[in-house]
């Protein structure tokens, strides 16, 4: 399977929607306060249409397998982003996905200004910690903005 990348497109926001859903349901983060109620889960292109903002669509035979996205962070300093709504489904996991778009990410944060980028998770999803450090981050000790996800309560900051 060939897996490509491209920014988002407008009909990719159910395909989207329903990538988190299932990669949420799978670490049993189904619940209130995560990405699975945000209001904005299935208006991702209009979230990600907006200034110092972008989304990559991880995609294979015409099927939505995940993605990426660098927004300002809401509530923070201009110059802190956030690393935002980054699932992959298990088919597209090992195969240097999720460092394609973290990279593209992370360039992407540095081409707009930022000088930190900030992303919260879960304590279970253990291997996207390992990716997120192996680029840098480090945990922090307090939530940084308002993302309005208070159940992701592990935090974590890289400076670029």
């Amino acid at each position: 399977m060939k897996i490509e990348i491209r920014r988002i497109e407008k009909s990719d926001n159910l395909p989207l929607a329903a990538v988190i859903r299932a990669c949420l349901e799978e670490h049993d983060a189904a619940i209130e306060g995560t990405m699975y109620t945000d209001p904005n889960l299935e208006k991702l292109y209009e979230w990600f249409d907006a200034p110092r903002s972008a989304y990559w669509v991880a995609y294979a035979e015409e099927s939505v397998l995940g993605g990426a996205g660098i927004a300002p962070l809401p509530g923070a300093d201009s110059d802190v982003a956030e690393l935002q709504r980054m699932f992959l489904l298990p088919e597209a996991r090992g195969t240097g996905t999720a460092k394609k778009l973290m990279q593209l990410s992370l360039d992407f944060a540095k081409s707009q200004g930022f000088e930190q980028v900030y992303l919260e998770t879960l304590p279970n999803m253990q291997a996207a910690q390992g990716l997120y450090r192996s680029f840098g981050f480090e945990e922090i000790p307090e939530a940084l903005g308002n993302t309005g996800h208070h159940s992701c309560d592990v935090t974590m900051l890289l400076q670029l």
